[in-house]
């Protein structure tokens, strides 16, 4: 098979023939339909602080839905033919396809049954793929981690992949969103979905004072606008990490007695609950296509902010 495989950080990643996998017990082989690309990759790519995250060579994509190809003994869950969506995390180990172990930028994946999910028969592989980060992430950190309820004012930065996937998952749960995004194809989407108000920046919410806010963006100064315009005993949530750092006011943190926390990830029910949404058509995110041999095309385009919602890459 093949797969786009990451050596070192700043080299481009390398379209590699390497051996199919095989299934272990309790393991499936995943036959990929759909690989979603994330802003995460790039900054792998990029940026040597991820080196403590990532073992190379390794094949890098972490987010993916299929067809089940064959499984190993013991696996009594899933059968070959079934649809679908593979979690990133497995929720025995905590390992990270597209990370130590080989990942989604593949044709086929090996992972344990315990990180599928079924895939509803009316929702697209290419809606699977993008749930199973961009959903799960957004609503582990919106209702997981932030505690979002019907009637709470949300600020969401950054409306990308993960930022327009969350938006539409808090207006369907009945909260009153606001987005803060520069790019105009980003502002449009947001007043499209039904967000009260764009801003180009998180600190114009300042006479909102958002409840919760939530930073998919995480380029510093994103962090610090949040919280110093979150309402008084309100909570910043920070999923992004666009630099791995920022700088804080400590006033705004005590002062408003805030609260300034991380999330990553989620699990195989935050996909499930995605799966169910894109079911019913609650939710419907902004995707684009490329073919799995554009995937080095694809990423680079992600890193120019060539991007609008989702890409991602589909193989037959």
């Amino acid at each position: 098979m093949q797969g786009w495989q990451f050596t070192k950080t700043h080299a481009p990643l390398q379209l590699v023939e390497v051996a199919d996998p095989v299934a272990a017990a309790g393991q499936v082989v995943v036959a990929i339909k759909a690989s979603g690309l994330c802003h995460t990759d790039v900054t792998i790519m990029d940026d040597p602080g991820w080196m403590d995250l990532v073992q190379p060579p390794v094949i890098l994509g972490h987010e993916c839905a299929g067809v089940i190809e064959s499984v190993g003994t013991g696996v009594s869950k899933f059968k070959p033919g079934d649809r679908v969506g593979v979690c990133p995390i497995d929720p025995d180990t905590q390992v990270s396809i597209g990370g130590v172990v080989d990942g989604a930028y593949a044709n086929k994946l090996v992972v344990p049954q315990t990180e599928l999910i079924p895939l509803p028969d009316n929702v697209s592989f290419i809606d699977g793929a993008a749930a199973t980060d961009a959903g799960m992430t957004s609503h582990r950190a919106i209702f997981g981690v932030g505690g979002a309820r019907a009637g709470m004012k949300v600020g969401i930065v950054g409306i990308g992949g993960i930022g327009d996937f969350g938006a539409q998952l808090a207006i369907a749960a009945g909260c009153d969103v606001y987005a803060a995004d520069p790019k105009p194809e980003a502002k449009q989407m947001a007043a499209a979905m039904g967000c009260k108000a764009i801003f180009d920046d998180v600190s114009e919410m300042k006479d909102i004072a958002p409840d919760l806010i939530v930073d998919f963006a995480g380029f510093d100064t994103t962090t610090a606008h949040a919280l110093s315009v979150v309402a008084p005993g309100g909570k910043v949530v920070v999923v992004g990490m666009g630099i791995l750092h920022s700088t804080i006011s400590t006033w705004d943190l005590i002062m408003k007695r805030a609260q300034l926390v991380g999330s990553m990830g989620g699990d195989n029910s935050d996909i499930a609950f995605c799966y169910d949404a894109l079911s019913k058509g609650l939710v419907k995110p902004a995707l684009t296509t490329i073919d799995f041999s554009e995937i080095d095309q694809g990423l680079e385009k992600l890193r120019q902010g060539g991007v609008t919602g989702r890409l991602i890459a589909t193989q037959a």
